[in-house]
């Protein structure tokens, strides 16, 4: 039998962690993201091309977004350098821009990797734009946030966004399958174990790893753990969710169908069937916030503010306390007034800004700060509302090359029916004061 404390080989691989060990060598490795990395994936072609552009790698955590683009360094000869948003100051990235300028000079082009680079605030993001633009470094940034909220446009503008999925079960299964032909044999778990194992890692590869990892640790020879036993040994609740029609998305659904049909009582069942499973608290009341905005809206305003003030609580509460401010959020927007037309105009409004283009606003609502601006016409012809009768001027504020649209329309529930009436009290002033 090998020494731990002899043998350097044996005692530098169980000092290196599973997800480590198993780390991809290759693109073609990579599990769960066949979109990006598979034989037809974007990154496959991108790669064929030899034209390798800035990116960002948007997704959850332990899909692979460092794997990946430390492989693509190796693939396209570039030289690699990983910093982190977290702990990069202006300062630190003056040297790795310079680092990167020394290589271009010696024919050798920089691939950076900046994980978490949504934690960079918008000086700092315009701080790559010219080493982009240049070609001083490929940009490479992973952010777990939506890069259209936490990123510069002119960051955006200069980088492909790819998105990375969350592992399927089949997906973390494949890991698993891996961790074993690793450790050689099988994880000390009855079948139940095994799909809970996985459902706890919630998509995460290096997740479903790490708790491979705890349960080779702590099996003695021979010992075969159960659900109850492995909840003991990751200190992780087991979902009980059951194989069927009741998993996770399955019951977060109902919980949302239940809300939007109107049925309290549905509603509190399926929400206590997931505090039941372990179900992490609040993702259930980023749930309830999407519900007040998507099925609730401005029927009932207060629906939102309610919403947030109950995850506010669960997070000053803890569990078990916050979860009944959860469930109050639940009972309130079952039994509001329901209304989707802020969430149907907010899609029309989008397909419209993204097929119009780039369109300018009429001059009339722009402001003039500069003597220049002033002589272009910027400003000619506004009327300030609160000067006008009823508050209300009537002027037109689309783009003139767009014309006037209509997204929102509320209907005769709640507290729309007053914005209904507003709505049709300023469309008949327009018609009038345009002389319609």
């Amino acid at each position: 039998m090998p020494d731990l404390f002899t043998d350097t080989s044996l005692a530098e691989s169980v000092a290196r962690p599973l997800a480590d060990r198993l780390r991809p060598k290759t693109l073609a490795e990579v599990s769960g993201q066949e979109h990006l990395t598979g034989a037809d994936g974007a990154l496959t072609r991108m790669i064929a091309s030899g034209n390798l552009g800035s990116m960002i790698f948007w997704g959850p955590p332990g899909t692979g977004k460092t794997t990946v683009a430390r492989l693509l360094a190796g693939d396209t000869n570039l030289a690699f350098e990983q910093i982190s948003a977290i702990f990069t100051g202006v300062a630190d990235l003056k040297k790795v821009f310079e680092s990167a300028r020394s290589r271009r000079m010696g024919g050798r082009q920089t691939l950076l990797f900046v994980d978490e680079i949504h934690r960079f605030n918008r000086a700092q993001q315009d701080s790559f734009l010219p080493v982009m633009e240049d070609g001083t470094i490929i940009l490479v940034g992973a952010t777990t946030e939506n890069p259209s909220f936490e990123l510069n446009a002119a960051l955006l503008s200069r980088a492909r966004v790819l998105t990375f999925k969350s592992h399927s079960e089949e997906s973390l299964a494949a890991l698993v399958d891996r961790a074993e032909a690793e450790m050689g044999g099988p994880l000390p778990l009855d079948e139940d174990a095994r799909m809970s194992l996985i459902r706890m890692a919630d998509g995460d590869g290096r997740a479903v790893l790490t708790l491979s990892e705890e349960v080779w640790r702590a099996a003695r020879p021979g010992e075969i753990f159960d659900t109850e036993a492995l909840t003991r040994i990751v200190q992780r609740r087991a979902p009980i969710y059951d194989k069927g029609q009741d998993g996770h998305y399955n019951l977060i659904s109902a919980l949302h169908k239940a809300v939007r049909g109107s049925d309290p009582d549905a509603a509190l069942y399926y929400l206590c069937r997931m505090f039941d499973a372990g179900e992490n608290p609040l993702f259930i009341g980023r749930r309830l916030v999407r519900m007040a905005s998507e099925d609730i809206g401005l029927a009932d305003p207060q629906a939102l503010v309610i919403c947030n003030a109950a995850k506010d609580a669960y997070d000053f509460l803890g569990s078990p306390e916050g979860e009944l401010a959860l469930a109050q959020a639940c009972v309130y927007l079952a039994t509001a007034p329901k209304s989707n037309a802020v969430y149907t105009a907010y899609k029309q409004a989008m397909r419209v800004a993204r097929e119009a283009g780039s369109l300018a606003p009429p001059k009339h609502i722009l402001n003039a700060p500069t003597k220049l601006m002033k002589g272009e016409g910027y400003g000619d012809g506004y009327r300030y509302d609160h000067d006008e009768p009823d508050a209300f001027s009537g002027q037109d504020y689309f783009p003139e090359k767009l014309g006037r649209q209509t997204f929102y329309d509320p209907p005769e529930r709640g507290f729309e029916r007053d914005i209904r009436k507003r709505l049709d009290f300023w469309s008949r002033l327009r018609k009038e004061k345009q002389g319609g």
